[in-house]
């Protein structure tokens, strides 16, 4: 069964940090685009980093460049985020996808996958 697990998530105050992670089974990340996606109700889907695991070559959109970092471990299948000096407007559910369709830098801004996790909520807040 192909699953994305994640986790990791949390409320932090601001300026603080979380990981998050997400595990995959069933397939293997080494293949594809992985990328991590957050969502506010009422507002679209946002692409906020995505990796390419064959090169390892990575995307990040313009709020949190400087502050995230996208990572994968390919021995554990699994695909982190590290947030640091979280915001108040980082506030959101994340949910990390395999197989971002449309390249790096394209799929990641258009927020299409093939495989989704149900996410990790993280709420940044005093």
């Amino acid at each position: 069964q192909v699953q994305l697990v994640e986790s990791g998530g949390g409320l932090v105050q601001p300026g603080g940090s979380l990981r998050l992670s997400c595990e995959a089974s069933g397939f293997r990340m080494d293949r594809y685009v992985i990328g991590w996606f957050r969502q506010v109700p009422g507002k679209s889907r946002e692409g906020v980093s995505c990796i390419s695991a064959t090169d390892g070559t990575t995307f990040y959109a313009d709020s949190v460049k400087g502050r995230f970092t996208i990572s994968l471990n390919n021995t554990a299948n699994t695909v982190y985020l590290q947030m640091n000096n979280l915001k108040p407007e980082d506030t959101a559910l994340y949910r990390c996808a395999a197989d971002v369709l449309g390249g790096l830098v394209d799929g990641c801004r258009h927020a299409t996958a093939l495989t989704w996790g149900l996410g990790t909520q993280v709420t940044v807040a005093s």
